[in-house]
């Protein structure tokens, strides 16, 4: 059976919070019907006409993409403008777009770690903090033949998670008392008698920024039609996140050595570098995309080398000046990476919820550079 694209969106917030992006970005839905439902999808890091055609060949009828169809207002849509061609043929073909962008490259398990593991790095910093995890504790009341249901469910979709161990829960055995009214349908007792139930009062950790999500998947896993619950706000701080990642190598290795290692990770021909080839390099700086901005993050970390994308001329004087090493593999070459990831979270995720959704890569190359 497809799933309603509502039910998709749910999964990819669920690892990309939309509170975590940037405040000028754009991100979710762009395009499209949330109710509509599909049993395809194909993720990108771009949408253009090659890609909806593709999308329609293939039988897509929802297109994940990094980069927003729209980053700016839009004034018109015109059908003789390459873009209004480009949303005509989407709507005509039923094909929605969903966008997760900064608020992928921010979170823990998004492009930057993404790309920071394809670097082999260990010791993992984030190199531009833009926030700190906030936590609320979930208090809910269910019977006691569904706490573990519930409890999977909300531990599914971010609760629970304390450190390197998931699925933290504490509960407690009690009565729960409640009288059904007209126009109910109570799970447990009769309309007009006072029920008594044996119950769980089941509680978490929960990351404020998944609350909403959290909170969805434990009405629709609990089987009263009413649910008790409570949300507390904590004053236990998390970890930070934000842009980038700073960490090491196994061991030191000369620039030029290195410059080979990111472009064989990357599956990349050519890569643009500045500093001496020979010189050693080990505590590595990454930030998918266009990170050259970051660099003096980058140096007040310790980094010998910065690895990200659309490095500017003047910038990457500026870079050499301060005595930072740096390896410009390309905006995509360097983002394109967390697609495979992605597609396989949501393949698990939605198979763990009998959702029939096929993720799939798109064929179609989006990088408008070609090196010859």
């Amino acid at each position: 059976m497809p799933a309603a694209l509502n039910d998709i969106f749910k999964i990819i917030e669920s690892l990309a919070p939309p509170a975590m992006a940037e405040s000028w970005d754009n991100i979710g839905l762009m395009l499209g019907d949330p109710n509509a439902v599909t049993d395809k999808a194909i993720l990108t890091l771009d949408v253009n006409m090659d890609v909806a055609q593709e999308s329609k060949a293939r039988g897509a009828g929802l297109i994940f993409s990094h980069h927003p169809l729209f980053i700016k207002p839009v004034k018109n849509i015109r059908l003789d403008s390459p873009g209004g061609k480009l949303i005509a043929f989407l709507i005509k073909n039923d094909i929605a777009i969903y966008t997760a962008h900064t608020n992928l490259d921010i979170v823990a398990g998004g492009v930057n770690d993404a790309l920071a593991k394809k670097m082999g790095l260990t010791g993992l910093n984030v190199l531009n903090v833009t926030g700190g995890e906030r936590f609320v504790k979930l208090v809910v009341f269910v019977p006691a033949s569904h706490a573990g249901i519930v409890r999977d469910a909300v531990c599914a979709a971010g609760a629970g998670w304390i450190g390197n161990y998931s699925h933290c829960t504490f509960q407690t055995g009690g009565m729960g008392t409640f009288l059904p009214l007209d126009g109910t349908k109570p799970f447990a007792g009769s309309r007009g008698e006072m029920s008594f139930v044996e119950e769980m009062r089941l509680e978490t950790i929960v990351p404020s920024v998944r609350a909403d999500a959290v909170v969805q998947s434990m009405l629709e896993a609990h089987p009263y039609e009413e649910v008790a619950y409570d949300l507390y706000p904590l004053e236990n701080t998390g970890p930070p996140y934000g842009l980038g990642r700073v960490g090491d190598l196994p061991g030191a290795v000369s620039l030029g050595e290195f410059a080979g290692m990111v472009k064989e990770a990357l599956g990349l021909k050519d890569v643009r570098l500045g500093g001496a080839l020979h010189e050693t390099v080990r505590r590595i700086a990454v930030c998918g995309g266009s990170g050259a901005e970051l660099y003096t993050g980058a140096l007040a970390a310790g980094a010998d080398v910065l690895v990200t994308g659309d490095v500017k001329y003047h910038v990457a004087q500026e870079m050499l000046s301060a005595g930072l090493k740096f390896i410009d593999a390309g905006h995509g070459g360097t983002e394109r990476i967390v697609l495979p990831v992605l597609r396989d979270y949501l393949q698990e995720m939605c198979a763990n919820r009998a959702l029939k959704v096929e993720f799939l890569l798109a064929e179609t190359a989006t990088d408008p550079f070609k090196y010859f």
